[in-house]
């Protein structure tokens, strides 16, 4: 008796019950359910990384079409939808590149990728970071955030459905003033 007593205030403590104790456990999943899920978060984290590299590179087409075709991109009130819009936003932001173009001002890095699958939807949580190039051309960080998406399969291939930019360092609304100013520096 004492020792279900002790039990009990084990659970208790736990935050258990002996309800959740008899609980019937799922069912492992099959070789091939696991494998599914294992492709699936690889094809996701290839999007977080296509994201920036196709940012980088200036390549507004594929960005965009990492996107549902009524995929958004969101920062604050800032809401964009649709592929057109989205690499519209692109180039209001750095502008239509020389034929040619090669990247050698900033990069963009993803890092501490959290994602989560539910069948043909899933979540991710990630964290960003723009380097850019400093007067003595040392890597400066300019812009630290998290990313809060969601993911769509769509006709058989991920996509984000929607991607919220959180700013952090610096707050979005004084990123606005460093990048009004850049572009006025243009």
């Amino acid at each position: 008796m004492r020792d279900a007593i002790i039990a009990a205030g084990l659970l208790a403590m736990a935050g258990l019950s002996g309800a959740s104790l008899a609980e019937t456990p799922k069912a492992p999943l099959t070789v091939e359910q696991r494998l599914q899920r294992v492709e699936d978060e690889l094809a996701i984290r290839r999007i977080i990384v296509d994201y920036a590299a196709t940012q980088d590179a200036r390549d507004y087409a594929a960005y965009a079409n990492l996107f549902a075709t009524d995929g958004e991109w969101a920062n604050g009130k800032a809401v964009h939808k649709g592929r057109a819009a989205i690499r519209q936003l692109l180039i209001n932001l750095y502008g239509t590149p020389p034929a040619g173009f090669v990247n050698n001002e900033n990069y963009h890095l993803t890092s501490n990728i959290q994602i989560d699958i539910d069948g043909d939807r899933a979540t991710a949580h990630s964290r960003h970071l723009l380097i850019w190039r400093g007067p003595n051309g040392e890597p400066v960080p300019a812009l630290a955030g998290r990313y809060e998406d969601e993911f769509i399969r769509e006709n058989g291939e991920w996509k984000i459905r929607r991607r919220v930019d959180y700013p952090v360092m610096p707050t979005a609304e004084e990123w606005m003033k460093v990048v009004r100013a850049r572009q006025a520096a243009q």
